[in-house]
C-alpha cells in the first residue's frame, strides 16, 4: 500500500532533498508539500496522511504551534519534527507536545529513514542521546534549564524576542494583541530570573537557542 507523506518546510530545497531521500527507500509514495504552518494545517484537514515531516522554525506559527493545533483539531497524523537546533535544545518539548520523533537537520541524511521506518510501524523515534536526556530530567527534575520552565507559547515569544523582534512585530506574527505579548514577556523574565531583553538575548545566544 502506498504511503502519503506531507512535508512542511519553508525551504523548497529542503523539501526536495527529503523527497529524494524517501523516494529511494519507498518507491510507491505520494508526497504533499507545504511552505507554511497554515498551508500544512489546511492539507492535514483535507486528506489523511501517514506522516507529517514538519520544520520547527517556519515564519509565523512554528512547529510547536502546529502540534498543539493538531491536538486541538483531533488530528492523529504522526509527526516527525525537523529542526536546525540540536536535540537537547527543543526535542523534549516537541515530544511532550505529541511529536513521534525529532531530527536535527545536521544529521538528517542518516536519521531520516530510520525515523520514518519507526513511525511507520507505530513507534516513536528516540535517539540514544535523547533517551539519556529523558532519563536525566526524570531523575533530576530540579536541574532543568530555565527555558524549560516556559510554556510552549512563552517559549515561542522568548525566541522571537531573542531574534530582535519588537512586541508589535511579535503580536502581528502570532496574531495576538500587543498587551498579551507584553504579559508573556513579563512572565518569561520572571520565570527565567532575567531583568531585561539584553539578558534574555544573551541567554538565548549562550545556550544556542537562536
Amino acid at each position: 500500500m502506498s504511503k502519503k507523506i506531507l512535508i512542511c518546510d519553508d525551504h523548497p530545497a529542503m523539501r526536495s532533498g527529503m523527497k529524494m531521500i524517501l523516494s529511494n527507500e519507498y518507491s510507491d509514495v505520494e508526497f504533499g508539500e507545504a511552505s507554511s504552518a497554515a498551508e500544512g494545517l489546511k492539507q492535514l484537514s483535507q486528506k489523511n496522511w501517514d506522516l507529517l515531516i514538519l520544520d520547527m522554525d517556519m515564519p509565523g506559527r512554528n512547529g510547536l504551534d502546529v502540534l498543539n493545533q493538531m491536538k486541538s483539531d483531533g488530528c492523529k497524523t504522526p509527526v516527525i519534527i525537523f529542526s536546525m537546533h540540536p536535540e537537547e535544545i527543543i526535542a523534549l518539548r516537541c515530544l511532550k507536545a505529541g511529536a513521534y520523533g525529532y531530527i536535527s537537520k545536521s544529521s538528517a541524511d542518516t536519521e531520516l529513514l530510520v525515523a520514518v521506518r519507526q513511525v511507520f510501524i507505530g513507534k516513536k523515534y528516540i535517539t540514544p542521546s535523547l533517551a539519556d536526556l529523558l532519563v536525566s530530567q526524570f531523575e533530576n527534575p530540579e536541574n532543568k534549564p530555565p527555558h524549560e520552565l516556559l510554556s510552549d507559547r512563552e517559549y515561542q515569544v522568548f525566541i522571537l524576542i531573542a531574534k530582535g523582534k519588537t512586541v508589535s512585530e511579535i503580536a502581528s506574527e502570532l496574531s495576538l494583541a500587543a498587551p498579551t505579548i507584553s504579559t508573556f514577556r513579563a512572565r518569561i523574565l520572571e520565570k527565567m530570573n532575567l531583568r531585561n531583553n539584553a539578558e534574555l538575548v544573551n541567554y538565548a545566544v549562550k545556550n544556542g537557542l537562536v
